[in-house]
């Protein structure tokens, strides 16, 4: 049996594959259309996955995708009849609907080829969110949470899983929603983009919550773990919002009222500087979410008794949020998907359509799903390149095995050098988790800066992430469990924070990734080795990209090492050098070739 999951006409597009309970591929069409959150139908994503599993369309034999226009009626009817809301905005919600509905038609004429019989299934949003992160957690008894925007007219819900049964036991419907609540804070602190929620995460830390009491009123919650918004704060039930999208970048227009600047002082613009104030408002919002998040998962435990917990849902990138819930909550364990947001709903849809026809457990290794490249494809780049790498100044080298690739990448991270790493399969989700990042040995104290300023060309405020051998991280945080998708942050342990400035952020703390050979055997050896120099078990990691996705193939990889400073780059066991290796060469060859970017 084959099955193809899709996240479709929204934001984050994205496909799966699933053969015979093996999940083969997974990816984000934003990496292959480089856009960010990409909206439409995702047919590059879709193409990729059918060569990675060596079958056609017209094999697929279930085509699942993550929205049911049929889910949560009673509650749909029931606010259409109270509120009436714009014609328009039915017309526009209808329109997706039936975009939906011709989705294998649509794929067929997109992919020039016959539609297959293939058997459509539409799998309630959060039960398909729920279902991405209950699966694959290893858990036998689990409560799994799913918390975003909105997804079939519902914005949270919770849920008992036993073996492959998920019981929803309470959902919270339009037009509440923690989802609109931190998204309409970002818009007002002017960060406009869908998708920049992590920066007021990231701002937080640098703020008190003093304007908790002024938002006291946006936000309620109740002991069945359920909450809502005053619509008072928010123009979402006023206004047409779009909330679907059919291609291109999304976009939101404005989600709060604007009296809300007589609470908290006047917006900031996109281009504005950011002060004090800005920051405390992101920790007062940061807050809030916090306490209803912490009230949904000690609601569920009350129910259920049950002390392991997976996490999906746009939300669930809260990774502020997620390392307090071990110390708020009776929850022990926590299993977080590492592409929560709606493109993780793609593999959730599948995974709801493979359990209803087989129920039996679906193997294939999270995150590593996206596309390799071979020798062949890295020299091909390299020669279409090489007269532009030459004039710059770059020395291409190849090495001789995995062994040497690693000493001599190891050896360029103890000397400070910013390295880019572009090995194996493509992570699946919105984090670099070792395949496609920028390295950096973490005891640096001007590579935070540097990084930001002259790399990621983003706000001086954002943290990087340290990616840390599993069997060390009880040395330097306070919480050892595992974090393989980097999707919690947890306190440095406080006579190591000098060690490693580079990772660690104003309050202390540090969103990390543990480290397993087994689940990265070649990532795991060099941060081995770097550890063998430095006694320092552990790299900063940031993904590859600057101002884009993050980089797919390796002509993007090549691309960014040009137009960046960054050191050195290693594509498989291709090494590329700056003349001189250091970042003043680097920055000399970028300004010598930016006109070929």
């Amino acid at each position: 049996m084959i099955i193809l999951g899709l996240n479709a006409y929204h934001a984050d597009a994205a496909a799966c594959l699933i053969r015979d309970g093996e999940l083969l591929a997974a990816a984000e069409e934003e990496r292959f259309r480089r856009v960010k959150h990409v909206a439409g139908l995702p047919v590059q994503s879709v193409q990729y996955c059918l060569n990675q599993g060596s079958v056609s369309f017209s094999d697929v034999d279930i085509i699942a995708i993550n929205q049911d226009g049929n889910a949560n009626a009673a509650a749909r009817v029931k606010y259409v009849l109270s509120n009436r809301p714009e014609l328009s905005s039915i017309y526009g919600k209808l329109k997706v609907r039936r975009s939906r509905r011709e989705v294998i038609n649509h794929l067929a004429s997109a992919l020039k080829t016959h539609a297959p019989d293939a058997k459509l299934e539409n799998v309630e949003h959060h039960l398909a969110h729920l279902a991405s992160a209950n699966f694959q957690s290893g858990f036998e008894k689990n409560v799994s949470i799913s918390i975003d925007g909105f997804g079939d007219f519902a914005s949270a819900a919770w849920a008992e899983c036993l073996g492959g049964d998920i019981s929803i036991e309470k959902r919270v419907h339009f037009p509440h929603s923690m989802g609109i609540f931190y998204q309409a804070i970002t818009q007002f602190l002017g960060f406009p983009n869908y998708g920049d929620e992590f920066k007021v995460m990231g701002l937080s830390a640098y703020g008190t919550p003093k304007y908790r009491n002024a938002l006291r009123g946006a936000v309620n919650y109740f002991g069945d773990g359920t909450f809502t918004l005053s619509t008072t704060y928010f123009n979402h039930t006023t206004k047409q919002i779009n909330f679907e999208w059919d291609a291109g970048a999304p976009s939101f227009d404005k989600l709060y009222e604007d009296w809300l600047e007589s609470e908290l002082g006047p917006a900031r613009g996109p281009q504005d500087g950011i002060d004090q104030r800005h920051a405390d408002i992101a920790a007062s919002a940061q807050q809030i979410y916090e306490e209803v998040l912490i009230n949904m998962c000690v609601a569920a435990n009350r129910f259920t008794g049950l002390t392991d917990l997976t996490l999906a849902g746009g939300c669930a990138n809260n990774s502020v949020a997620n390392g307090k819930i071990t110390t708020a909550t009776p929850f022990k364990r926590i299993h977080v998907h590492p592409a929560p947001s709606d493109s993780g709903g793609a593999v959730g849809a599948a995974l709801v359509a493979w359990h209803k026809h087989k129920a039996t457990v679906v193997e294939g290794g999270l995150p590593y799903l996206g596309p390799a490249f071979s020798d062949a494809q890295v020299a091909s780049d390299l020669i279409e390149k090489g007269q532009d790498l030459a004039e710059a100044g770059v020395s291409i080298s190849h090495l001789s095995s995995e062994a040497e690739l690693v000493q001599n990448c190891a050896d360029a991270l103890a000397e400070g050098k910013i390295v880019g790493w572009f090995q194996g399969r493509m992570e699946w989700g919105p984090r670099a988790l070792g395949n496609r990042s920028i390295l950096c040995d973490p005891r640096r104290h001007d590579a935070r800066d540097l990084i930001n300023q002259k790399i990621k060309m983003r706000e001086e405020f954002r943290p990087f992430a340290p990616s840390i051998l599993a069997e060390c991280v009880h040395d330097w945080f306070s919480d050892s469990r595992p974090s393989p998708f980097m999707s919690e942050v947890r306190e440095v342990i406080d006579e190591k924070r000098d060690l490693i400035p580079a990772v660690v952020h104003v309050d202390g703390t540090a969103r990390v990734q543990t480290v397993a050979r087994e689940g990265n055997a070649l990532f795991y050896d060099l941060i081995t080795a770097f550890a063998e120099r430095t006694d320092v078990p552990m790299l900063l990691n940031t993904s590859l990209n600057s101002g884009e996705p993050i980089v797919c193939k390796p002509l993007e990889a090549i691309n960014l090492f040009q137009r960046t400073r960054i050191d050195e780059l290693y594509i498989g066991k291709t090494r590329l050098v700056r003349t001189g290796g250091g970042s003043d060469e680097g920055k000399k060859a970028t300004e010598a070739t930016s006109f070929l970017i």
